[in-house]
């Protein structure tokens, strides 16, 4: 089923309909569809990169109201959407221990590192939050900051670098991601104990 989902977001990326396909999959992604966005938005920054930035807007704008509607689901309808979501995916053991063991700080690095690496699934921190009424201004400016700078840092590289970087970024880009996350939380971490 998930290749199938794969190759259908794929072909969406040469279409003339792309923008709005990768407007769709960028929203739904950050609540409910297991592809990322990225399976459009990198073919098309590649086949246009004079548009990249535009790209790059759109999926930001769009990632953030997939992840306002993920909050809303967890905050309002957890039992009656998300329960079943997280069963079909297989995630609700994954969710349940995340739950036990996340206060706000937890959250908040959540959000920026599955904004930026898809680590953990967007999907769940979205929902979690809601799930654990984090503050939604706090939650819309993180997934701003975070949706954004992945998707302008990889239209800019898409554009420089054009095929050359694909390769580096599905090989390291979870790696520098997880070593940024680390290092903002050892500053958090010296912030709140010295």
């Amino acid at each position: 089923m998930f290749r199938a989902l794969y190759h259908w977001t794929l072909r969406w990326a040469g279409s003339r309909q792309a923008p709005v396909a990768l407007a769709a999959v960028s929203f739904v992604e950050s609540s409910v569809f297991p592809i990322p966005a990225d399976v459009l938005f990198v073919p098309m920054c590649l086949s246009r990169p004079e548009k990249a930035m535009r790209y790059a807007l759109i999926a930001t704008v769009t990632s953030v109201l997939g992840g306002i509607l993920g909050w809303v689901i967890g905050f309002y309808f957890f039992d009656m959407i998300a329960r079943p979501i997280l069963e079909f995916y297989g995630k609700l053991a994954a969710f349940d221990a995340l739950r036990q063991g996340t206060g706000a700080e937890a959250i908040l690095l959540l959000l920026v590192t599955s904004g930026l690496s898809h680590l953990p699934p967007m999907k769940v921190v979205t929902i979690l939050s809601g799930v654990v009424a984090f503050d939604l201004k706090l939650f819309i400016l993180s997934a701003i900051v975070a949706r954004g700078a992945r998707f302008y840092l990889l239209a800019w590289l898409l554009r420089r670098y054009g095929q050359a970087i694909v390769g580096f970024i599905e090989r390291r880009f979870p790696l520098v991601v997880a070593g940024v996350a680390g290092a903002l939380a050892l500053v958090w971490a010296a912030v709140k104990y010295l």
